[in-house]
C-alpha cells in the first residue's frame, strides 16, 4: 500500500503459470474515514438497542414476580376483612327523662353514675346539714308554668331546649322570698337571667332566683328562711312576668322539687 496526501493506493498481485499481474487500487481518505465512522457508529447503535431491550424485559419479568408474589397476600387480607362480621348494638335505650326528642347517638354510662353520685350526695346532706339552711319553702307560689327538664323552646318553633329550672307564674311585682338560710354570692344583671339572685346555702347547694323586676339585696348579705330578697318580673330572656327558680348542688342544675313541699291542691288544679 502507498499512501500520499488525498489517496491510499492498493496494489494486487495475481500470479498464473504464464505471468504475473499486478493491479492497482486508489481510495481517497476521506471517503475511507467517512465509512469506518458510519460503520462504528451502527455496530454501537445496535450494542445500546440490545442493552435498553435487555433491562426492559428483566422490568417486566419483576414486576410480573412481584404482582404474583403480592396476589396471594392480597386476596388473604380481602378474604379475612370480608370474613369478619359486623356487630352494631340498634338497641333502644330505656326510656328516662333525660333524653330529648328526635335525639339519638351511642348511650353513655357517665349520665347514670353522675346521677347516683349526686343523688348519694343529697341524702347526706339532707342527713348532716342543718335544717335551716335547706331550701325547704317556696320562694313564691303560683301556678308552674315550666318544669324541670327538656322543652320545647318557648319562643316559638320546634326546637327542644333544656329547662334549667322551674318556672312559677306571677305578677309583676310579686314577693320573693329565701327558702333557706344562706348567703347571697350574686344580685344583679346576669344575661338571659335578667336579674337574678344566688345564695349559697352551704354544702354545695346554691339556689338562683331570675326574671326579677327588683333585686332586694347585695352579695355578701346573709339571709334568713323566709326574708324578702326580690320581685317578680320579666327582665333578661322572659316571654312575661314570673319567677325563675334554680336548684344547683356543685354548680350543676337538679329538679328543684328536691327540697320543696308539694305546692298547695289549688294550684295544681290550677296547672
Amino acid at each position: 500500500m502507498q499512501n500520499n496526501a488525498k489517496y491510499f493506493t492498493f496494489l494486487f498481485s495475481h500470479s498464473s503459470r504464464s505471468r504475473i499481474q499486478i493491479r492497482r487500487v486508489q481510495v481517497s481518505k476521506k471517503i475511507l474515514q467517512n465509512g469506518l465512522l458510519s460503520i462504528a457508529f451502527i455496530i454501537g447503535l445496535s450494542t445500546f438497542a440490545t442493552g435498553i431491550y435487555g433491562v426492559f424485559s428483566n422490568s417486566d419479568l419483576s414486576i410480573a414476580g412481584i404482582a404474583e408474589s403480592a396476589s396471594p397476600v392480597s386476596t388473604q387480607f380481602v378474604s379475612s376483612v370480608s370474613s369478619q362480621p359486623l356487630s352494631i348494638d340498634y338497641s333502644r335505650p330505656a326510656a328516662s327523662s333525660h333524653l330529648a326528642l328526635n335525639s339519638g347517638g351511642p348511650a353513655l354510662s357517665e349520665t347514670e353514675i353522675e346521677d347516683a353520685e349526686t343523688e348519694s350526695l343529697l341524702k347526706v346532706i339532707e342527713s348532716t346539714a342543718d335544717p335551716a339552711n335547706l331550701p325547704s319553702i317556696w320562694a313564691h307560689l303560683g301556678k308552674i308554668n315550666n318544669e324541670f327538664g327538656f322543652r320545647r323552646n318557648p319562643f316559638g318553633g320546634r326546637s327542644y331546649e333544656f329547662h334549667s329550672g322551674m318556672d312559677i307564674d306571677g305578677e309583676r311585682g310579686d314577693v320573693v322570698v329565701a327558702p333557706g338560710n344562706g348567703t347571697v354570692i350574686e344580685a344583679g344583671w346576669k344575661g338571659g337571667y335578667g336579674n337574678m339572685i344566688e345564695i349559697d346555702h352551704g354544702n354545695g347547694l346554691t339556689t338562683r332566683y331570675g326574671h326579677l323586676s327588683k333585686v332586694d339585696v347585695a352579695v355578701g348579705d346573709t339571709v334568713t328562711r323566709g326574708q324578702l330578697v326580690g320581685y317578680v318580673g320579666s327582665t333578661g330572656r322572659s316571654t312575661g312576668p314570673h319567677l325563675h327558680y334554680e336548684l344547683r348542688i356543685n354548680d350543676k342544675p337538679i329538679n328543684p322539687r328536691r327540697f320543696l313541699p308539694p305546692e298547695p291542691t289549688e294550684l295544681r288544679k290550677a296547672g
